[in-house]
């Protein structure tokens, strides 16, 4: 990178722009090639490591910054940092065609990906392909968003599918350990029923009692909730694997 006269130009190279435009003006950040894509899916937690410069432009190429009281009315502050990371979440990124085309490819593929993963077919209880799924994802004419992390439009492309019954689809369960104190356990273990797919196996031992069962992997959150509050910190929850199928099973 160069700094030149006058003062409000900054020469930089090798860069891409992510570009918004907010009251009227137009706001473009420099960022590192390949670094946009890791921040927005949430692999890249490091801003500097997006960032070639802190800096706020109106146009990157002829160095060009922004000034204060345009970002000010447009970002309601003059920390660039965090206005650098607005124009990050929702702004455009500016690529050729080709560069596009493959960030989008690439999107996909990684979509498919987690929906293979975090899927099975309801009946076989085995995952699906990537392949599958993504000629599943054509044919409900699936349009990759760029500016929205993988897993969020994997959860949206679950729910289409299903909707759409293209294939027999469904979450592959979570197979959990619970373990709780004898005292809290009767009261534990009819919630956790109710909320279980599937009870898989039951054991009392010594002054603890112990549950493994499938369960759907919204329900993470509220059943971890549960044994904290119920057993006050006591009990505790382990999950054994995210999928229930069989080992050597083989994916369609």
């Amino acid at each position: 990178m160069s700094i030149f006269t006058p003062t409000n130009q900054i020469r930089l190279t090798n860069v891409a722009v992510v570009r918004q435009k907010r009251a009227g003006k137009r706001f473009e950040i420099a960022c590192y090639k390949n670094k946009v894509m890791g921040w927005r899916s949430g692999v890249e937690k490091d801003i500097d490591e997006v960032l070639q410069t802190h800096t706020v432009f109106t146009n990157v190429s002829k160095g060009e910054v922004a000034k204060k009281q345009d970002m000010v009315k447009a970002f309601s502050t003059e920390d660039q940092t965090e206005i650098c990371k607005q124009i990050l979440k929702k702004g455009e990124l500016q690529v050729s065609e080709k560069e596009r085309q493959a960030q989008l490819e690439s999107m996909y593929k990684d979509i498919a990906t987690l929906v293979a993963d975090m899927c099975v077919n309801p009946e076989t209880k085995r995952p699906y392909t990537v392949g599958l799924i993504e000629k599943a994802m054509k044919d409900v004419h699936f349009s990759v968003k760029p500016t929205r992390n993988t897993k969020q439009q994997a959860l949206e492309v679950i729910k289409k599918l299903k909707e759409t019954e293209t294939i027999n689809i469904e979450r592959a369960q979570m197979r959990i350990k619970f373990t709780v104190p004898q005292r809290e356990a009767k009261k534990v273990r009819t919630k956790l029923t109710k909320m279980a797919k599937k009870v898989e196996g039951e054991n009392w031992e010594d002054d603890e009692f112990i549950l493994v069962a499938l369960m759907d992997p919204g329900c993470f959150r509220e059943v971890d909730e549960l044994i904290r509050v119920e057993t006050k910190g006591k009990g505790s929850m382990e999950l054994l694997s995210l999928k229930e199928v069989e080992e050597g099973d083989e994916k369609f």
